[in-house]
Formats: structure tokens, C-alpha cells, sequence
């Protein structure tokens, strides 16, 4: 007999709370899943098909500063079944991180890039020039409350890091994290809205 799983488990307590509020009681639950009571899998109905984040694509950019981080982070994001649209550079001779932040900022713009993650020095110039394109909201993180705080409340869509300020550690943590946050949406989009429409005036 298989071990039920989280999800699982959280149903049936689920379904024990629900019943015990309206005064059914728990010897009136509904049957547990088919394969804890040992039927065969195949005669149970198909679990329902849950859509994976990592299948979009992130456009991934650095300066020279950023280089080496941006290539430990692609490397990390793929193996994590990410796509990656890599915008630059491709070495750590001295460019200018503002052609980097635009082609990543471009990219997420348009809808070609699901999020888009840049890496300069401190992080700071990079959000400056990607939040000069319209429809982007770029956040630079620097641990992982601001990483969750980022796309929870602010709904941000490009992410900047400082690869001066953090180590490559904090930095794949920091990734993870603010590609696996959802926006929370309620209160939040009110204000996220107010934002926006600042850009337009």
C-alpha cells in the first residue's frame, strides 16, 4: 500500500474539517483515494495536469561584472529545466550594463522572456535602466525577503543582482526563489496598478 502524500493527506483533513463544521461527522467521509485502499492505479481517474513555471523562458543578462555570476546562474537555471535566452556579454572584456539591462528589459517587454534576471556589479544601475522600459518592474534583491517581497507584492518581472554585493550562492537562492514566488494579487494589485499607470502619465 502506498504512503499518501502531502497533498493528499491536507485533502482528507480537508474533507474532516469541512464535515465536522456542518455536523456530519468523520464517519460520513467520502471515500479515500483509490490507490490507499489498494485498487489497482490504472483503474484511478487521471491526477490533473499541473502547468510548470520552468518551461518558460528567462532572458538572462550581465555586464562584465556580472559575467562570471550570469554564467553560474545560466548553468543552475538550466539544470533546472529552465529556458534561457542569454542576452549578453559573453566574456568579462568592459561593456556597458545598460545595453545588457535594455536587451533583457526588451525581452520581457514584448513577451518574448517570461522574466528576465540581470547581473552587474551592484545590481543598482541595471534596475535603474530596465525600469525605463515600459511594462517592466524591476526589483533588485539582495536576500531572500527581498526576493519573496519582490514578486509577492510588487508582481516584479526582472530581477537584478549585484554580483559585488553577494555570492553565488545567495545569488541561485535568491533566483529560485523569486521565479518560484507568486504574485499574491488582492491589496497588491490595487497598488502594483498605481504603478503602472504612473508610467503613463
Amino acid at each position: 500500500m502506498d504512503t499518501p502524500s502531502e497533498i493528499e493527506l491536507q485533502e482528507i483533513v480537508q474533507r474532516i474539517v469541512r464535515q465536522t463544521m456542518h455536523g456530519a461527522g468523520v464517519t460520513a467521509l467520502p471515500p479515500a483515494p483509490s490507490h490507499l485502499l489498494g485498487v489497482d492505479a490504472q483503474s484511478a481517474p487521471p491526477k490533473p495536469e499541473i502547468r510548470d513555471k520552468t518551461t518558460q523562458t528567462v532572458a538572462l543578462g550581465a555586464d562584465h561584472g556580472g559575467f562570471l555570476l550570469k554564467e553560474e546562474l545560466k548553468k543552475f537555471l538550466q539544470e533546472k529545466g529552465y529556458q534561457i535566452d542569454d542576452c549578453g556579454t559573453h566574456s568579462t572584456e568592459s561593456v556597458d550594463y545598460p545595453d545588457f539591462a535594455y536587451a533583457v528589459a526588451k525581452k520581457v517587454s514584448n513577451g518574448k522572456a517570461w522574466r528576465g534576471i540581470i547581473v552587474d556589479g551592484a545590481g543598482i544601475g541595471s534596475c535603474m535602466a530596465a525600469n525605463k522600459v515600459s511594462g517592466v518592474r524591476a526589483a533588485l534583491c539582495y536576500d531572500y525577503a527581498t526576493a519573496v517581497n519582490s514578486r509577492e507584492h510588487n508582481n516584479a518581472n526582472v530581477l537584478t543582482l549585484g554580483a559585488g554585493l553577494i555570492g553565488s550562492s545567495l545569488a541561485r537562492q535568491i533566483v529560485e526563489t523569486w521565479l518560484k514566488t507568486e504574485f499574491g494579487g488582492g491589496r497588491h494589485a490595487r497598488r502594483v496598478d498605481k504603478i503602472m499607470a504612473i508610467e503613463k502619465s
